[in-house]
């Protein structure tokens, strides 16, 4: 099966790709709606090495339609979305969400966000369906 996921951070990096799907992504600019961006320190010395970089950005919860995060949607099979599940450290979680496009795909946002509502973001309403 083929899961959409957007990314506004390190996995639009080709060198993140190859390392952690074993190829070159190719997507679509979009934009995810509600949050904004922060950053959050890797501790993670192995994501640290594939990014080059030991802060990365994250994406934080307003809620607030105006606020949108600009990245790529990219088409990757479940066991990709597995790879990418590894790749990410704790501080973030995935959702699925409805991006500005109205595509819905999966995003890694900040795990700590209480105020990220249950249900998915459908019209005016934040969506979000928190992988398992």
């Amino acid at each position: 099966m083929v899961s959409l996921l957007f990314s506004y951070g390190t996995l639009q990096q080709e060198a993140v790709q190859r390392r952690t799907f074993g190829r070159q992504l190719y997507g679509t600019p979009d934009e995810l709606i509600g949050f904004i961006l922060a950053e959050v320190r890797i501790d993670s010395q192995l994501v640290v090495a594939a990014s080059g970089k030991p802060f990365h950005p994250i994406a934080k919860f307003t809620g607030s339609r105006s606020h949108r995060v600009p990245g790529t949607v990219y088409a990757l099979t479940d066991n990709e979305l597995d790879h990418a599940d590894r790749y990410e450290v704790a501080a973030y979680r995935r959702i699925k969400t409805t991006l500005g496009s109205g595509k819905v795909a999966w995003a890694y946002v900040e795990a700590v966000s209480s105020s990220v509502p249950a249900e998915s973001f459908h019209g005016s309403q934040p969506e979000v369906s928190v992988a398992p």
